[in-house]
């Protein structure tokens, strides 16, 4: 199935945010990883800009059997199987630069059989390891309240509720078994979309695929694991594409950015601390006009960017990162 999928991927991939990502992670020297690798832009780029090495790390097969045919014309690029909440450890040493693209991947959106589009008829999977529990199997076992709180704090669903008790009545005649039986569902559940507003099944199968990838856990433990695996000097750029995303990355870097001080009558003054990072810029940044005539995906998209300092790695407190709460095991 894989070979056949890559086959019919032929499109090239765009990376978003590539250009300004090199601009404020340059000079780009020495050795880096790409934590989401997918079809390799970002490798492809980093080396073009001047990496010596960029190790690729992806959980996806796809990805490896899709990079196998180019991937021999470029050997600065070393491919490995595995989570970026891994990739202090698949390195071995110290980096000079981390990049995370977070999310779903083009390649996976654009074929049917990896079931995360409700756009097109497919099985209901989802998985980015291709391994563990299905978003069928989520659809069709988790409680209502379950389901709820997956559509509302993983896709900012207002209609979760009402969205979540008729996927419950549909499934007791029959079980989900493909990505349009949903999308019916979602789409029934709600008002028709205007002109110009996104797909009504947008959120929720946003908010199911975060929750049978895990990925606001991964992404709490890849920040970590790049903060371990960085040198001073160091850069991380890490490119999100919804709010949610965003706020987590957000919190990560200003926490391990701050030299702590502070407090007021309603929180207590934090201990005084070396920021383990520098904020470089100190805001995200977005697409420029440009990028979103050439490519309309990165019109979400948000880019930050940090450089390590020589201060120790620590773990940080994830209560304060605005993880949403786990509600779905499998």
């Amino acid at each position: 199935m894989m070979a056949a999928a890559a086959a019919r991927t032929n499109d090239p991939h765009i990376p978003v945010l590539l250009r300004p990502l090199l601009d404020h992670v340059a000079p780009v020297t020495g050795v880096w990883i790409d934590g989401t690798f997918g079809a390799g832009g970002y490798a492809r780029g980093l080396v073009e800009a001047g990496a010596d090495k960029v190790i690729g790390v992806d959980r996806d097969p796809l990805a490896h059997e899709m990079a196998a045919g180019w991937l021999a014309d470029m050997p600065a690029i070393d491919l490995r199987l595995g989570t970026f909440s891994d990739m202090d450890e698949i390195a071995g040493d110290k980096v000079d630069g981390v990049v995370l693209d977070l999310g779903v991947s083009s390649m996976q959106l654009d074929l049917a059989e990896r079931g995360f589009s409700f756009q097109k008829d497919g099985p209901l999977d989802m998985r980015m390891s291709q391994s563990g529990p299905s978003a069928a199997d989520l659809v069709n076992t988790a409680s209502e309240e379950e389901l709820a709180d997956i559509l509302y704090h993983y896709g900012e669903e207002r209609a979760s509720r009402r969205i979540a008790r008729n996927i419950v009545r549909t499934r007791m005649n029959q079980p989900y078994r493909t990505t349009l039986e949903l999308a019916a569902t979602v789409e029934k559940s709600l008002p028709r979309a205007k002109p110009g507003q996104s797909h009504p099944a947008t959120r929720s199968f946003q908010a199911i695929r975060i929750a049978v990838n895990d990925e606001f856990m991964q992404l709490a433990l890849g920040l970590e694991a790049a903060e371990r695996a960085l040198k001073p000097g160091g850069k991380l750029a890490v490119v999100t594409f919804h709010s949610l995303e965003d706020r987590v990355v957000k919190r990560y870097l200003q926490l391990a950015a701050s030299e702590g001080g502070g407090g007021n009558r309603y929180a207590p003054e934090l201990d005084i601390q070396t920021p383990r990072f520098v904020l470089t810029p100190r805001r995200a940044i977005g697409p420029d006009e440009d990028e979103l005539a050439r490519n309309p995906r990165a019109r979400s998209a948000r880019l930050r960017v940090a450089t390590r300092t020589e201060a120790p790695a620590e773990a940080i407190d994830r209560s304060q990162l605005g993880l949403p709460a786990p509600v779905f095991r499998g």
